[in-house]
């Protein structure tokens, strides 16, 4: 595989940290561009960073036009938009659709990005059907090729707190073999792992990958 260049939006999460911390490892890609709304503290040979304002859809496209591969981890919570559901639209939805249109506009070889397991535009879940949204939306972009991922519960070690979540992880394993396999929770270890692993096999289309597959591509 000739070396690639790559660019990750939503490096400080939970994935795109360990997506980050993966690629750096990885020799596979020489450069990686992180795009941020704001100064953060990053410094390697391979890193590249470009801070730019999500509001302004033009800007997405500088930051990805020479890379291969895009990664997306984006996504807030209620809380932080204090049940504003026009504002976790504009970040759940906006910031992934205009990462997804920079991509169709650059000629990108593989577009992957997190959704959530249960996505549904028909459900009557807010965050279900908004993720049923951004799916559908990207879908009928017609990149040359999306990874979709839809974990649930995703285990791991977040840098801000999410009290709910936190006490989740810590019974939720336990109960995972009363669960359909699509809803059990998982290491978001192996989803960084296997968005990368799926990076380098990349299949033409729009491909959406559950537990199983997620757990398969992370080996």
């Amino acid at each position: 595989m000739k070396s690639k260049e790559v660019t990750l939006f939503g490096s400080t999460g939970l994935i795109g940290s360990l997506l980050l911390d993966i690629l750096i490892e990885d020799n596979d890609y020489h450069k990686i561009n992180v795009v941020t709304r704001k100064p953060i503290s990053l410094s390697h040979k391979k890193i590249k960073i470009h801070i730019i304002a999500f509001s302004d859809s033009k800007s997405y496209s500088q930051t990805l036009k020479n890379s291969q591969i895009v990664f997306a981890s984006i996504g807030t919570t209620q809380s932080k938009v204090k049940g504003n559901k026009e504002s976790y639209h504009k970040i759940d939805f906006d910031i992934i659709y205009n990462i997804a249109k920079a991509c169709k506009k650059n000629n990108v070889e593989n577009f992957s990005f997190v959704s959530s397991s249960g996505a549904n535009i028909k459900s009557n879940n807010f965050y279900l059907n908004l993720k049923g949204e951004i799916e559908n939306s990207i879908l009928n972009l017609n990149l040359s090729s999306t990874s979709v991922f839809r974990p649930s519960l995703l285990l791991g070690k977040r840098k801000e707190k999410r009290y709910g979540e936190k006490i989740a992880q810590l019974i939720m394993p336990f109960l995972s073999f009363l669960m359909p396999s699509k809803y059990k929770p998982i290491k978001a270890a192996l989803v960084a792992k296997s968005m990368v692993n799926i990076s380098k096999s990349i299949e033409p289309g729009f491909k959406i990958y559950h537990y199983k597959e997620i757990i398969k591509e992370s080996k």
